[in-house]
C-alpha cells in the first residue's frame, strides 16, 4: 500500500433548531422583507417538527450512525411518514442535540462575550449539558456568567442591533454585534459564524468520544465549512479550524481553512491525505460546522405540498486522517479525480473528469468501485422541491458513461444504481452531503470486509460567489488496507538513526582509506 494515509475515524452531529428556521434561514428572512404578510410565513410554523420527531427521523439516525444507509431502501417513500422506533439521541458517530443545549454550546464557544442568555434559561441548559459528559467543568462554568433578565435580552434585540435566540417562540438569548459599523462583524454574521463554530466543536468532541481520538495527538486541523470570518479589512481571513480546535481541546494542533463551496470537504480531505503522506503531519482532522442560512431553504415547496420542514437541523462532521497503520482503510492519493478549468460544465464532462478519468489512469473500471458517494442529499427534501433524487441522478450518469465505454449494458443501469449506489440521507447543508457522510459507514464496511473499494465525490457550484462561472469537483478512492504500507518509520527511534548514520560514516571513511 506504499504508505498511503488511512481513514481512522469519523463523527457526525446534528442540532435541531426549529426556531432558527423561522428567524435565520434566508428563505424566511428574505420573505419577511419582500412579502412580510405572506401566507407562507403564516403557515410555516405549523410545519415545524418537534425535537422528538427529528430524532425519530430515519435519515437523521443514519447520519449519526445508529442505522446503516442500506436500511433506507426498505422504507416506503416519503421517509418522514415512518417514525423509527429504535431512535436515540446518541449514535455511533455522534449525536442529535436539542436547540436549548445548542444555544448553551454557542455561548461556551463564544470567546468575545457576544452571546447572552436569559439567566434562568442558562441555568437549565447548564444542567442538561452537564449530564452529557461533553464539556469540562471550566467550560460549563461559563454559563454561570449570565445575569440577563428577559427585559435585558429584549433591549439588546430592540435597541442594540442584536440577533435574538428563540426557543419555542420565546426570546431566551441574543447575539450582539462585535463592531458598531463593520458589517462583517454584525450580529447577523457573528450568529452565523458562532453557529458554524459550535457545530464544528460538537463534531470534534464527538470524534474524540466515539472514535477514540486523543486530541493531543492531532497535529493539524482543516475546516471546510461554507462560512467566512474576518473584519472589514479581511472579510474571509479565518481561522475556523483553530477556533473550533481550541474549544475542543486539540492543544497541540495548528490548522487553517479550505473553501470550495460543496466540494470543500473533498478538497480538504485530499489536502489532509497529502499532508500526512508527505510526512508533514501524522494526524490531520478535517472538520466543518453547519449553516443557519440554509435552514428551511426549500420550506416554501415543503409547506405548499404539506411536507414537514425537514431542513431544521444544523449539521457538522469531523474526519481523522492518519499515517498508515496497516489496518484502517487507505486513501489512494494516486487515484484522484479533478474537474479542471478546461473541463467545462456539461454533466458528461464533469462525471468523466471525476470518475472515469482517474479510474482509467489507475487501470480500473467503473465496476471495480463497490460504492460511489457523490452528493448524498436526502430525496425526502429535494423531491418535493423539484430537484429530484440527486444521488440517483449521479449514479445514472456514472452508469451511462459505463455503457458508453462498453463496461455496462444499457439494461444493467438500474441494477448498477442499486448495487453501487445508495439512497441519500444527508441534510441539504451545501458542503455537508457532498460525499463525506459515507466515510464513517464506509470505514466500518471496509473493516468488516463488506466493501473493498469506494469513491468519494465532491462537486461545487462556484458561480454562486460571482467570481467565475466554472463548475468544480474533486474525487478520491478509499480502499481496504492490505497491511503492506504500515508506517515503519514510526518504529525507528533516535538511537537507531544515529547508529545508521555512524555506520554509514565508518563505511565511507573505510572506502577513502582503501583508495
Amino acid at each position: 500500500m506504499g504508505g498511503y494515509p488511512v481513514l481512522k475515524g469519523a463523527s457526525y452531529v446534528l442540532a435541531v433548531v426549529p426556531d432558527m428556521v423561522l428567524k435565520n434561514g434566508t428563505t424566511q428572512t428574505t420573505e419577511k422583507i419582500v412579502n412580510p404578510d405572506s401566507e407562507y410565513l403564516k403557515e410555516l410554523p405549523k410545519h415545524l417538527r418537534s425535537y422528538e420527531d427529528a430524532v425519530s427521523y430515519l435519515p437523521n439516525q443514519i447520519y449519526i450512525g445508529n442505522e446503516k444507509p442500506e436500511v433506507l431502501r426498505g422504507i416506503e417513500f416519503p421517509f418522514f411518514n415512518t417514525k423509527w422506533e429504535n431512535a436515540k439521541r446518541d449514535g455511533k458517530y455522534g449525536q442529535i442535540m436539542p436547540q436549548d443545549e445548542f444555544y448553551g454550546l454557542m455561548q461556551i464557544c463564544d470567546v468575545f462575550e457576544l452571546v447572552y442568555l436569559e439567566k434562568n434559561f442558562a441555568a437549565s441548559v447548564k444542567e442538561k449539558l452537564a449530564a452529557q459528559d461533553l464539556l469540562t467543568e471550566e467550560q460549563l462554568a461559563l454559563l454561570d456568567r449570565n445575569e440577563s433578565t428577559e427585559e435585558d435580552i429584549k433591549a439588546l434585540v430592540e435597541n442594540e442591533h442584536s440577533e435574538g435566540l428563540y426557543d419555542g417562540g420565546k426570546l431566551v438569548g441574543a447575539v450582539k454585534r462585535a463592531h458598531d459599523v463593520d458589517v462583517n462583524l454584525s450580529a447577523h454574521t457573528m450568529l452565523e459564524n458562532i453557529v458554524a463554530k459550535a457545530s464544528s466543536v460538537l463534531a470534534l468532541i464527538e470524534l474524540v468520544k466515539k472514535a477514540g481520538v486523543n486530541p493531543e495527538d492531532v497535529d493539524y486541523v482543516i475546516d471546510c465549512c461554507e462560512e467566512a470570518c474576518g473584519d472589514m479589512n479581511q472579510r474571509g481571513g479565518g481561522n475556523f479550524a483553530k477556533a473550533a480546535a481550541e474549544v475542543a481541546g486539540f492543544t497541540n494542533a495548528t490548522g487553517s481553512d479550505v473553501r470550495g463551496f460543496c466540494a470543500g470537504p473533498a478538497h480538504a480531505i485530499v489536502h489532509a491525505a497529502a499532508l500526512v503522506q508527505c510526512g508533514a503531519f501524522k494526524n490531520v482532522v478535517v472538520t466543518a460546522g453547519g449553516c443557519t442560512a440554509k435552514l428551511g431553504m426549500n420550506a416554501k415547496d415543503h409547506v405548499k405540498k404539506g411536507v414537514p420542514v425537514l431542513e431544521d437541523c444544523v449539521a457538522g462532521f469531523s474526519v481523522l486522517i492518519s499515517a498508515n497503520d496497516g489496518v484502517n482503510p487507505v486513501i489512494r492519493t494516486d487515484i484522484v479525480g479533478r474537474h479542471t478549468i478546461g473541463t467545462g460544465a456539461a454533466p458528461q464532462n464533469v462525471i468523466s473528469s471525476l470518475v472515469t478519468a482517474p479510474l482509467e489512469a489507475a487501470g480500473l473500471k467503473i465496476l471495480d468501485i463497490d460504492k460511489y458517494s457523490p452528493e448524498m442529499q436526502n430525496p425526502d427534501i429535494t423531491k418535493p422541491a423539484g430537484a429530484g433524487d440527486v444521488p440517483e441522478a449521479n449514479y445514472k450518469m456514472i452508469a451511462a458513461l459505463g455503457v458508453k465505454k462498453g463496461e455496462l449494458q444499457r439494461t444493467e443501469i438500474a441494477s448498477f444504481v442499486k448495487d453501487h449506489g445508495m439512497v441519500g440521507w444527508a441534510p441539504t447543508q451545501g458542503h455537508i452531503p457532498s460525499g463525506v457522510p459515507y466515510m464513517g459507514p464506509l470505514r466500518d464496511e471496509i473493516l468488516a470486509g463488506e466493501t473493498k473499494r469506494a469513491m468519494i465525490i465532491g462537486k461545487g457550484s462556484l458561480f454562486l460567489g460571482r467570481m467565475t462561472n466554472l463548475f468544480d469537483g474533486i474525487s478520491f478512492v478509499v480502499e481496504t488496507n492490505d497491511g503492506s504500507g504500515a508506517d515503519e518509520g514510526q518504529a525507528v527511534d533516535e538511537k537507531q538513526i544515529k547508529s545508521m548514520i555512524g555506520q554509514a560514516m565508518r563505511e565511507f571513511a573505510k572506502g577513502l582509506l582503501e583508495e
